[in-house]
């Protein structure tokens, strides 16, 4: 008797390679300032962040089809990491552009993939939005600078771990997740402005899927102020790495400082030492030495301490400061907004989020600290 061969999982991968280019050089988001980020020295990461998660799924190679989009975005890489594959479409030119994400995806999706797989941020999943038939199932891995859309992972080793489970067939909860994507020229002018697209049908499995980012400023100004104080009364040579939000410019403010919303700032015996900084200022400010500390807040609502929108704080600049220096200051109304789940962690290199993982220390009032969890899933 003949054997039926097993159905193989159809996997349609895309990659934005410009995704997240301008998050190093502070440029708040990557849609028209490729060529400035690349030319600031900036390396492109979506690669990268796309092999973490297909490395997740390589122990079921042989039960996936893989259709991918042609060069830098998809068949380079799943080439390189040495997986069977088909490539789909043509490039227009060397220098990819959103029609290209929008029509690639339409031509996946007519080839019948079970999911399409996708490397971006915000626009990016507006581009697939806009592309392709409700219903289908897609899956972002997230690379861009700001992801306020509810249809990525956490980070790419949490969307490793959901294809796998649909690859292998467990039972998985389906869902609409909302795609928004943010006015970035207001975005750098200080203002946050979002906008729904649309939803797409996402696998809803809450531990490695992100919520739509909260906003809105935090009014708790006494606790700020009393946070502020506490920093103040801190010995004057250590440096303070402040990374982006209402929070952290709350703080600023309480000490009559002018800082920047949505940027990283620089601070040290009551002093700016740097506004807005770049990934590059802050690895050249801690080559000088002496003792720092990294403050981050919390994504209201979505939980992640690192990789949204402070991509400046990178890897080498964590480790640079220590990783026990890592501090999160968050009111407890904040913290409340979290509904229980983790702090999560997407630096970028897997190593070091699995390193932060545990319990992080958590500045909520005059000196006051709490201990919370944070996990590089939402479990």
């Amino acid at each position: 008797m003949t054997e039926t061969p097993l159905q193989r999982f159809r996997i349609g991968l895309i990659i934005n390679p410009l995704a997240g280019l301008g998050g190093q050089a502070a440029l708040k988001g990557s849609d028209n300032v490729a060529d400035q980020a690349l030319a600031m020295g900036v390396q492109p990461l979506a690669n990268e962040r796309v092999r973490q998660a297909m490395q997740g799924v390589l122990p079921y190679a042989e039960r996936i089809e893989l259709l991918v989009a042609p060069g830098a975005m998809g068949a380079d890489l799943v080439a390189e990491m040495g997986l069977e594959h088909q490539v789909i479409g043509q490039l227009a030119n060397a220098r990819t552009q959103a029609e290209d994400t929008c029509r690639l995806a339409t031509e996946l999706v007519d080839r019948g993939v079970d999911l399409l797989l996708f490397a971006g941020g915000d626009g990016t999943a507006r581009d697939i939005c806009s592309s392709i038939p409700a219903g289908q199932l897609v899956l972002g891995i997230p690379a861009g600078v700001k992801i306020h859309s509810g249809v990525y992972a956490v980070n790419p080793r949490a969307a490793g771990e959901l294809v796998s489970l649909l690859v292998r067939g467990e039972l998985v909860r389906l869902g609409e997740a909302e795609v928004r994507d943010i006015d970035e020229e207001a975005f750098r002018e200080g203002r946050v402005r979002t906008r729904h697209f649309g939803e797409l049908a996402i696998p809803e499995e809450g531990r490695f899927v992100q919520q739509v980012k909260q906003g809105g400023r935090e009014t708790e100004t006494l606790v700020l102020d009393d946070i502020a104080a506490w920093l103040q009364e801190e010995d004057p040579q250590i440096g303070w790495i402040l990374g982006p939000g209402s929070t952290n410019l709350g703080l600023l403010e309480a000490m009559g400082l002018e800082g920047t919303l949505l940027g990283v700032d620089v601070l040290r015996d009551g002093q700016l030492l740097a506004v807005d900084a770049t990934e590059q200022q802050l690895w050249q400010l801690l080559q000088q030495g002496g003792e720092w500390r990294i403050l981050v807040t919390a994504i209201g609502g979505q939980g992640h301490i690192l990789g949204r929108g402070n991509q400046q704080i990178s890897p080498r600049v964590v480790r640079a400061v220590g990783l026990d220096n890592l501090l999160v200051v968050a009111t407890k109304t904040k913290l409340k907004t979290l509904a229980g789940r983790p702090f999560l962690l997407d630096s970028g290199e897997a190593e070091l989020d699995q390193q932060l993982t545990g319990l992080r220390r958590v500045l909520s009032g005059y000196r006051e600290e709490m201990l919370y969890p944070a996990s590089w899933t939402a479990e």
